[in-house]
């Protein structure tokens, strides 16, 4: 019987690529692991320290490479590189160099590995990922970005310590812009099926802070260490788990929509149906007229961008 192969290459050497290498590779599910950078000397490096742990776990195939040719047959590409957000900057202070970046690599994504899902990680991941639609010219959903998921978790996880409750059991989605404008959905969210405004341990105020500590926790991790990458790591092996099992899964990520509560013509995060070629469908989740205009709010802070 043939094996399985699942082969997974990530674009950009950075904190972040290296970190979800390293998730992917304790996580055992793919077969082959694809770095790509210009810096191959340090790629080498950590290719070799990614090597040296595979006796303890699953056979992985490692490649360290600024060839993109070498990413042929890849069901799953990540892109990270991009230049990282410093402390007190915003996300979209990065526009204009990592813009460049995505329109430089996305093509040469797409020449060697057409069939592959590509997720954008990168910042100013809502922006990246509008560009990265127009240029790969791809069916639709096969290019989207992790948008709103890893401040969704943030989210619940701030959520759980207030409720007291397990995070797994919050259904609360952060929507809108990767960034300061981005909001969160209350009127929807739930525990358990029970609507998270009847909780016993619910208030608008405690929503609010759980919220506050989800948007500020980026610039809190930067100031405190430079970068954040365990998290979006770990968002990144969720979403290498939901392709290759065609889990059809719902998860927040930013992709260009139309006429979505009016707003069209801009990438942003909404609740979406993922499997093994990207989004299958978005979801019109219910919002009240507060959140319909958060969402229009945060449409037109990214479309000045665009």
């Amino acid at each position: 019987m043939a094996k399985c192969t699942f082969k997974v290459s990530i674009v950009g050497g950075g904190h972040v690529g290296v970190t979800a290498a390293y998730a992917l590779l304790l996580d055992g599910l793919a077969t082959d692991i694809v770095l790509v950078s210009r810096d191959v000397n340090k790629l080498i490096g950590e290719q070799l320290d990614l090597e040296h742990s595979i006796p303890f776990l699953q056979s992985t195939e490692i490649t360290a490479t600024d060839d993109y040719g070498l990413i042929a047959g890849s069901q799953f590409v990540v892109v990270t590189a991009g230049v990282a957000q410093q402390v007190g900057e915003t996300r979209l202070d990065l526009v204009q160099k990592n813009l460049a970046i995505i329109e430089e690599i996305i093509p040469k994504i797409v020449a060697a590995a057409p069939l592959a899902t590509i997720v954008i990680v990168a910042n100013p991941v809502d922006i990246l990922t509008y560009r990265a639609v127009e240029l790969a010219r791809l069916p639709e959903g096969q290019v989207f970005g992790t948008g709103t998921m890893l401040d969704t978790a943030r989210f619940r996880f701030h959520l759980s310590e207030l409720l007291n409750v397990s995070a797994r059991s919050i259904h609360a989605y952060i929507l809108g812009e990767h960034g300061e404008s981005s909001f969160p959905v209350l009127s929807s969210a739930s525990v358990g099926g029970q609507l998270l405004s009847t909780f016993p341990e619910y208030s608008p105020e405690k929503a609010m802070q759980a919220f506050q500590s989800a948007r500020s926790a980026a610039a809190k991790i930067i100031e405190a260490k430079g970068s954040t990458y365990y998290a979006i790591a770990t968002v990144i092996r969720k979403i290498s788990h939901v392709i290759f099992n065609d889990a059809k899964t719902v998860l927040p990520a930013s992709v260009p929509v139309q006429d979505f509560y009016g707003v069209s013509q801009v990438s942003l995060s909404i609740p979406c149906i993922i499997g093994a070629r990207g989004v299958e469908r978005q979801l019109r989740l219910s919002l009240n007229e507060s959140e319909q205009d958060n969402l229009r709010k945060s449409a037109d802070v990214l479309k000045k961008y665009l």
